[in-house]
């Protein structure tokens, strides 16, 4: 297995990398909101193109790196199939907590609106959770199922959910708890109220566990792929 980069070189990556996926989520939304003239489907067109585009640069420009994982939840999920040890998991996650507030700030500052704000923008019921148990399913079994076969493909296969599932999902996809909590800090197009954002977290890590079990017993090799896929993402120059 190749050398990886340090850990703290890969929580800087994961830091930047939220924090700019946020910027981007969050900025989109507000931008989106203004000039949609009240279409809100409009609005969440702009604001999911956006979205599904950020991520597909910021995997490829951070993947080489930490793995550009962006998301407690994939990180769990890596973690419990070989690909990342547990010890570096609290780095990895602070990093993406801290990257994703950050995002949601320098979003704020880029559109004139309080640095945080607790949004009003409710996101409750059943099918909200259902939708984010969903989503965050369909991530993990992209990821993991695209790393299978072609790990050059991965950020483009996620990018591409992300858009799709912010369409066919009630809840507009969060499929993260880093962005799930940065973004009850906002008051804007993209926020969910603080107290509906717990429920929206244990969806989240709920299906991301499921979809990492479905997987594990579809490709029983599943912690060696972790391993090749890590071997490859990461090149020996990153050392």
């Amino acid at each position: 297995m190749a050398p990886r980069a340090d850990l703290a070189r890969r929580a800087v990556a994961e830091a930047l990398g939220t924090a700019l996926l946020l910027a981007a989520v969050v900025g989109s939304g507000i931008m989106a909101e203004r000039l949609a003239g009240g279409n809100v489907a409009l609005a969440l067109l702009a604001n999911t193109v956006a979205t599904g585009a950020a991520l597909v640069a910021l995997i490829l420009t951070f993947g080489a790196i930490s793995g550009a994982h962006f998301n407690p939840a994939v990180t769990l999920a890596d973690a419990s199939q070989g690909g990342l040890s547990w010890r570096e998991v609290p780095a990895y996650i602070l990093a993406q907590i801290a990257g994703a507030f950050a995002g949601v700030a320098v979003a704020h500052v880029m559109f004139g609106e309080a640095l945080f704000s607790a949004s009003r923008h409710e996101r409750s019921g059943l099918a909200q959770m259902a939708s984010e148990f969903v989503a965050t399913f369909g991530l993990l079994a992209v990821i993991w199922g695209s790393a299978r076969r072609r790990v050059e493909a991965v950020p483009f296969a996620v990018g591409a959910y992300i858009t799709a599932a912010y369409w066919f999902t009630s809840s507009t996809s969060f499929a993260n708890p880093a962005v799930t909590l940065a973004r009850a800090a906002s008051d804007t197009f993209a926020g969910i109220r603080p107290a509906d954002a717990p429920g929206f977290v244990v969806a989240q890590l709920a299906g991301a566990a499921v979809a990492t079990l479905a997987f594990r017993w579809l490709v029983p090799a599943l912690p060696k792929v972790a391993d090749r896929v890590v071997d490859r993402i990461l090149p020996e120059d990153m050392s």
